[in-house]
């Protein structure tokens, strides 16, 4: 057989213990979770489609934003809720590299997003006479774009590179498919030299994300502290935005120790914990912080609860 061909077939997730004992209390829990998740991240969606005064870019990007949040836990919640019910917890081959596919391309969007978001605020605190003009439909167009078919990419090749790879163990030691904790699997080490590379260049670029976004909340802060009206504005629609920032970087931290330096020492389910933060703490809250912060859509989703509640008195 190639050296370059797996003879791995499935791989066994062994995040959960098979004699995990509530687990039909997980699993309710979990159920409930993803509904909420899917809940609160519909209507917003719902609620910005329909709204036609909500069709301004700051909006349709928290669309997007809530859209992306769907993609990812939908690659995550049915398998693990199947999994909490099953006596064995495996994935296929191709399945499991859709999986790390699917989870971590939703992670790099989130911070596209994020970094989209922060360049959508700076134009429209600190240029907001060229707003319309920078922030036209061609230039959203293109940014929605960016922040969906570039991450989509960089992490395809992630995961193009791992599966050249010759494997000689299919057990995963967590709840779901990582690409790294399967490039570890390598049956010969020095294959996995330019998977490295990539991987470290790939997280160098969410880097240069980050300090965007840094730059652009200097310049923002600078703007508004002198000004009223900016600083009403800044509290307003940037603070929900700071929130969910602080939110999604805390989760993808834990996460990336947990990965890259290891957690031998943890109990399994707080690495369980661990290792889903990103999958269930920013997918609720940040629907709900933008729903309660934002003037607009706060008003709109009270608009329809009085309206659905005067439709039953009458």
């Amino acid at each position: 057989m190639m050296d370059n061909v797996s003879v791995i077939t499935i791989f066994y997730l062994s995040g959960l213990n098979d004699k995990m004992s509530h687990r039909f209390i997980l699993f309710f829990l979990s159920l409930l979770c993803y509904c909420v998740i899917l809940l609160v991240n519909i209507t917003l969606i719902v609620t910005i489609i329909l709204d036609k005064n909500l069709h301004e870019p700051m909006y349709i990007l928290l669309c997007a934003f809530c859209m992306n949040s769907l993609y990812g836990t939908t690659g995550f919640f049915p398998k693990f809720l199947w999994d909490l019910l099953s006596p064995v917890h495996v994935i296929s081959y191709s399945g499991c590299f859709l999986q790390a596919q699917v989870l971590y391309s939703f992670a790099a969007s989130e911070l596209s997003f994020l970094a989209v978001m922060a360049y959508d605020r700076y134009v429209a605190i600190c240029r907001p006479l060229q707003y319309n003009s920078v922030m036209s439909k061609q230039r959203l167009i293109k940014l929605l774009c960016f922040s969906w078919f570039i991450p989509f990419c960089i992490i395809g090749s992630n995961i193009c590179l791992t599966s050249r790879l010759k494997l000689c163990s299919p057990y995963i030691a967590r709840l779901f498919c990582v690409n790294w904790i399967i490039v570890a699997l390598a049956c010969f080490p020095a294959e996995t030299i330019i998977n490295n590379i990539v991987a470290y260049i790939s997280i160098i670029i969410y880097v240069f994300h980050g300090v965007f976004i840094v730059w652009s909340y200097i310049y923002l802060i600078r703007t508004c502290v002198n000004s009223k009206e900016n600083r009403a504005k800044f509290m307003q629609t940037c603070v929900p935005h700071l929130l969910s920032l602080i939110t999604f970087l805390f989760t993808i931290l834990f996460d990336m120790i947990s990965i890259r330096f290891g957690s031998k020492n943890l109990p399994q389910p707080f690495k369980n914990f661990f290792a889903i933060e990103f999958l269930v703490i920013p997918p609720i809250m940040n629907p709900l912080i933008y729903g309660f912060k934002l003037t607009k859509i706060r008003n709109r989703l009270r608009g329809i609860v009085f309206f659905k509640t005067s439709l039953g008195v009458h």
